[in-house]
């Protein structure tokens, strides 16, 4: 399990090892190099998901080690409530950046093996907390350093831990 302490209260997450034993593993290796600490939810969009994982106070990028494998093909689909990897275009691109699906978007599962069709890999589910990420949707957000969709109170997480 880890918990995500944030300013507006804990989230509980349990990650699928068996599932995404790439994707699990890296993320947790983050929690437990103190990465996630005092970072923010830099993109919440209301009835879609809370991108966090690669911006301290500020959008202070933060640096983040090589980009792993895409394990979207792993039969997870982004439900509401279940963390999935952010990347860029590039369906091997992601890093330290996450997002919790605030509704059921299964537009974003894998598909097929082609830039099309990657889709973002599912690695684990918010178990307790979900109201917390409910209030996230609540802030005001707007654009900040070219980025849209920015929490104009921060939404911090405090600490990351593994329990």
């Amino acid at each position: 399990m880890i918990i995500f302490k944030t300013n507006l209260g804990d989230i509980k997450i349990a990650l699928d090892f068996d599932n995404a034993p790439v994707t699990a593993a890296n993320f947790k290796q983050y929690v437990e190099e103190g990465h996630y600490n005092g970072t923010i939810f830099h993109r919440v969009i209301k009835g879609f998901m809370a991108q966090g994982g690669g911006f301290a106070s500020g959008l202070d990028e933060k640096e983040t080690r090589a980009s792993i494998k895409n394990e979207a093909n792993n039969g997870l689909s982004n439900k509401r409530g279940t963390l999935a990897m952010a990347r860029t275009q590039e369906p091997h691109s992601a890093s330290a950046q996450f997002f919790i699906n605030l509704a059921d978007n299964t537009f974003l599962d894998f598909s097929a093996e082609n830039v099309q069709g990657w889709g973002y890999c599912v690695f684990g589910e918010v178990v307790e907390g979900m109201e917390v990420v409910d209030k996230m949707t609540l802030v005001e957000t707007g654009n900040l350093h070219g980025h849209g969709d920015v929490p104009k109170d921060e939404i911090i997480i405090e600490s990351a831990i593994v329990e």
